[in-house]
């Protein structure tokens, strides 16, 4: 496959700049670049996910009008996207899932459970896969559901075969399964693999070239040998070695001298997708918490607020442990979440800005079970304001705000609960740049008060501007501990990415 500037724009982004690709039958290449360079995007493009792109591909030296995933299947390209839930039917079993496409595509074919199962049975060996064909996909585990759906791709007997950050869920015995009938495809089917991640130990280990992205931009090509070195990739990803300063956003704190506010010792899940994780958050402080796609960053930040357990460790709040059985338990402890999946987990999209900003502090507005709802509207006008909330008035429902100011107003949220501890997992995901730095303000005005902050991102920039302190993740453990005043942009990216584990 070809690729010929390719550009894609969305409201206000150029996501990808003309863009030249190309992959060759029997190859494995990687795709690399830092969050936002595009990757995801050209993938989407080349799968026929995003139909108003401009510019040329051909498949077999041939021109192809690629605009809908039907006409990729046709052509024999296959994609695995991170977000395996939205492929999966959840209510069906392994094998109906594995096998629908070839059900729906035959109408001559009749619909025999036992001889699909059957069917079904055969592939997932072949392919070394241990699943039971039977089971429900919604019992599924996430790398269960990753292995799945790239069976299911691998059926489909795919000329392309299109993998978004395929081992963000798997454990390292799975991923070692994956490799190895990555390399059969390539070698006996002469499959094409586009192969993302942002795991460089597993790029170097699998693949035998790599494109990197920046801005919507191909920047770099090259072979993948025994010659190459993680630090290399790392600076190409980055565009230059630099330490990321040039966006700092006031001084770095030193508060040693400050209580320790939140602390946690050896942090399990019971999903095991946290390894002994400790970490201390002092009053006043900002910590950052950096870690990639499947690092367990958002589990961490679930098990600390109680909306998933634990299965070990301690959870220790002013010097005294605390056992968290749910969120409600959370709040009484003045902790407060301000989840990644803002419009899925943060928000009631129907419900208005004055509902949002008073729901965790209800108490303040009720007297004998009755709520004044002109005090609600009266406080969440003086907060828009305070905010810088652009809106109508406080009525207006939410879901119609942009994405900046839909999280000022999560945020304003638990402001107004006067919570102590703020968790922030991805709170920049989607915000445009004067956003941005409005709700940088509101996050270190949180810790001149005196809140304790965990600012949780994949993002390194965002992480040397805001932070005090920062810890890395990789794999579910802490892989670093740095005062961020000291520390530069290359080794967090190389922590990151499992330079010193593999």
């Amino acid at each position: 496959m070809t690729a010929k500037n390719i550009s894609i724009e969305f409201p206000g982004v150029l996501a990808l700049d003309r863009v030249n690709f190309t992959i060759h039958s029997g190859e494995i290449r990687a795709v690399v670049g830092t969050n936002g360079a595009g990757k995801s995007t050209l993938m989407k493009v080349l799968s026929g996910v995003y139909p108003s792109w401009s510019g040329e591909i051909c498949v077999n030296g041939k021109s192809v009008e690629l605009r809908t995933p039907a006409e990729a299947l046709k052509l024999g390209i296959g994609i695995v996207h991170q977000e395996v839930d939205s492929a999966i039917l959840p209510d069906f079993t392994v094998f109906e899932n594995l096998l629908m496409d070839d059900v729906a595509s035959d109408n001559h074919m009749i619909y025999r459970r036992k001889a699909l199962r059957r069917q079904a049975e055969a592939i997932l060996k072949e392919l070394g896969i241990e699943l039971w064909p039977g089971m429900l996909a919604k019992n599924l585990t996430l790398a269960q559901k990753q292995l799945l759906l790239i069976a299911k791709e691998v059926h489909k007997k795919c000329r392309l075969l299109i993998l978004d950050e395929p081992t963000a869920s798997l454990s390292m015995a799975e991923t070692q399964k994956l490799f190895q009938f990555i390399r059969r495809l390539a070698k006996e089917e002469h499959t094409a693999v586009v192969f993302i991640s942002h795991r460089i130990g597993e790029i170097l280990s699998v693949c035998e070239s790599c494109s990197v992205m920046r801005f919507g931009r191909i920047t770099d090509e090259f072979p993948v040998t025994e010659h190459t070195r993680t630090e290399k990739i790392v600076e190409k990803m980055l565009g230059r070695v630099a330490d990321g300063r040039e966006d700092t956003f006031g001084e770095h704190s030193d508060i040693r001298e400050n209580p320790v506010m939140l602390e946690v010792s050896g942090l399990c899940d019971q999903k095991n997708s946290l390894k002994q994780v400790s970490f201390y958050v002092r009053k006043g402080e900002i910590v950052g918490l950096a870690g990639l796609v499947g690092a367990g960053k958002t589990e961490i930040c679930k098990t600390v607020f109680g909306a998933e357990k634990k299965s070990a460790g301690v959870i220790k709040i002013n010097g005294k442990e605390v056992f968290l059985k749910n969120p409600t338990d959370a709040v009484r402890h003045r902790i407060a979440l301000v989840p990644e999946e803002r419009r899925k987990e943060g928000i009631c999209p129907s419900e208005s800005i004055a509902f949002h900003l008073c729901v965790a502090c209800l108490a303040k507005f009720c007297t004998c079970s009755i709520l004044h709802k002109t005090a609600m509207g009266a406080r969440a006008r003086a907060a828009i304001e305070e905010l810088l909330v652009s809106c109508r008035d406080e009525k207006q429902q939410i879901q119609f705000l942009s994405g900046g100011n839909q999280q000022k107003v999560i945020i304003g949220k638990w402001i107004e609960a006067d919570c102590d501890i703020y968790i922030l997992d991805e709170p920049m995901q989607g915000i445009d740049v004067g956003a941005k730095q409005e709700i940088f303000r509101m996050i270190k005005s949180l810790a001149k008060k005196g809140a304790a902050v965990l600012y949780v991102s994949s993002d390194i920039s965002e992480l040397l501007a805001i932070t005090d302190r920062l810890y890395t993740l990789y794999n579910g453990q802490i892989t670093a501990e740095r005062k961020t005043a000291e520390t530069e942009e290359q080794e967090i990216m190389y922590d990151m990415i499992g330079g010193n584990h593999g």
